[in-house]
């Protein structure tokens, strides 16, 4: 497979020293792969650390700013980053208010966070944890005891990021962040598999003309394998996964998500039909976010994922947010 690197071994150092040229509002340390806002810490501000492994860009490193996270720690190519870089990045953003670790639900992550936390409080600094399990395709995977944390880590990282600017303090920033993830649910589907650089071929056979459903961001099975279906039949397909399982009685933030590889006139398209699907289910909606935002690397396919909301997150969603992935109000 062709690739735009220098080589697998290069490609995460690489990516961040890009990332430090393009963006001098943030302080990226390439050697310790620590991402934080250039303001941190903020005085009496609680901070908020989330990380994962890479190749789910722009999540986590491109939501580290005003509004949302103030320091991310990435790791190799879908593998969790170390206990050492979470501590890092908790000293770095830590103004005495407390730090807030927003983690997805797979078991690497889970453990290094847990440590993380550990290690934190043993120097001083108040750690609270927020857990994301959005996914409704599958309960256990090979990477999770639990549903997976997908697209839902987006709406949580961007509500709770809000909440702290406004002031709140490290026990509310924490409630907010899991009244979201309690609030969320996502479904995603493969039109293709994602191919890493260090493979340097694509992680699962799926024939031209299959699809599937409920696939993982990190490239796991999912609920099954059909041929292939028109936007508009997967939207009823992931809509009713969704819906069936949050039932929501409230408006709804929708999240129309690419997997990588697929561009933004079929994610439009798709969205479209998410729109009228939910109408034909009398769900309604309050903002919707299309684009590629928490990918596979080039795995082509999307999710969607559903955030019910009352006037307080409704609020803080549209509350200024300034990150390279995610910016609006400033």
């Amino acid at each position: 497979m062709k690739m735009l690197i220098n080589g697998a071994e290069r490609v995460i150092a690489d990516a961040l020293r890009g990332m430090a040229e393009a963006h001098p509002e943030l302080v990226v340390d390439v050697d310790n792969r620590v991402i934080v806002r250039r303001d941190a810490p903020v005085a009496g501000k609680v901070g908020l650390v989330s990380g994962g492994g890479s190749g789910h860009e722009p999540l986590h490193g491109g939501f580290v700013g005003p509004g949302m996270l103030d320091a991310a720690c990435p790791g190799e190519v879908f593998t969790s980053p170390v206990p050492d870089q979470m501590v890092r990045a908790a000293a770095a953003v830590d103004s005495g208010a407390g730090v807030l670790f927003i983690v997805k639900n797979y078991t690497g992550d889970v453990l290094n966070f847990d440590m993380a936390a550990e290690l934190a409080e043993e120097e001083g600094i108040q750690v609270a944890k927020v857990l994301v399990r959005d996914d409704v395709a599958v309960t256990d995977s090979l990477f999770t005891a639990g549903r997976r944390g997908t697209g839902a880590t987006l709406f949580v990282e961007k509500l709770a990021g809000a909440a702290p600017e406004e002031g709140a303090p490290l026990d509310r920033v924490t409630e907010v962040a899991r009244k979201v993830a309690d609030c969320s649910r996502s479904f995603g589907v493969a039109l293709g598999a994602p191919t890493t650089p260090a493979k340097g071929s694509p992680t699962f056979d799926l024939p031209l003309d299959e699809l599937e459903l409920g696939i993982g961001i990190h490239g796991e099975p999912g609920r099954e394998r059909r041929a292939t279906m028109t936007a508009a039949e997967i939207a009823e397909a992931a809509v009713d996964a969704v819906v069936e399982d949050l039932r929501p009685s409230d408006p709804v933030l929708v999240l129309v998500n690419g997997m990588g590889a697929t561009p933004l006139l079929e994610l439009y398209g798709f969205g479209g039909e998410v729109a009228r699907v939910l109408r034909e289910r009398r769900v309604a909606v309050a903002r919707t976010l299309v684009g590629n935002y928490v990918t596979s690397l080039d795995m082509a396919g999307c999710s969607i994922t559903l955030c019910e909301v009352d006037e307080e997150l409704l609020r803080l969603w549209d509350a200024p947010v300034s990150t390279p992935g995610l910016r609006w109000g400033r």
